[in-house]
């Protein structure tokens, strides 16, 4: 079967002064148990979380906790082929799960002090910093959209979605930032931009 990653074109969505999207990353999900966690650990050169909810990222890549035996593996798009022959001579012999998602997920960084409160509009979550620090990620929804939630700093948080969901993810969010904004009432919405 060819590879059509090349060919596919990035989504595009309403950017705002608070969304921005991220560069196109590979994307990787790994299954499988504390053997295959160790082993991925060396191949990926970034520590593979053991504690739920919990994000490691080392030299632009990043290993997100989704369940006990789930990680979201992130590394730059140039990255993504290497990445995956490291992994499958690291875990050769050992029953593991490692599936492409780059294609079906795209990242965006939604940023400031408005941040919490814009998803808050629709995650059900608590997303106090108490609650959800810096560096906890989760699965979750944003309205109707399934996504993976991951706070990397104090008032920026990374979005992982499915491409799918990508325009109806910057609308919602967009017309959250245009409510929760008295000052900018009704005006005009930019330019579709690209989003990884």
């Amino acid at each position: 079967m060819p590879d059509l990653s090349a060919a596919r074109s990035p989504p595009r969505f309403e950017a705002g002064p608070m969304l921005a999207p991220l560069p196109p990353a590979s994307r990787y999900i790994l299954r499988g148990g504390p053997a295959v966690r160790a082993a991925a650990e060396q191949a990926v050169g970034v520590g593979i979380p053991a504690e739920a909810c919990r994000a490691v990222t080392r030299e632009g890549r990043a290993a997100l906790w989704l369940g006990p035996d789930e990680w979201l593996l992130i590394a730059p798009a140039a990255q993504g082929a290497s990445l995956a022959g490291q992994l499958a001579t690291a875990l050769a012999g050992l029953p593991h799960s490692l599936v492409d998602v780059g294609h079906r997920q795209s990242g965006c960084e939604l940023r400031g002090p408005l941040a919490a409160t814009l998803l808050s509009a629709g995650c059900p979550l608590d997303l106090d910093e108490r609650a959800f620090p810096v560096g906890m990620c989760t699965r979750t929804v944003l309205a109707k959209a399934e996504m993976v939630l991951w706070r990397t700093a104090d008032e920026v948080f990374r979005i992982e979605v499915a491409r799918s969901f990508v325009t109806y993810v910057a609308e919602f969010l967009a017309e959250a930032e245009r409510t929760s904004t008295p000052d900018r009432g009704m005006e005009p919405r930019p330019q579709l931009e690209t989003f990884s």
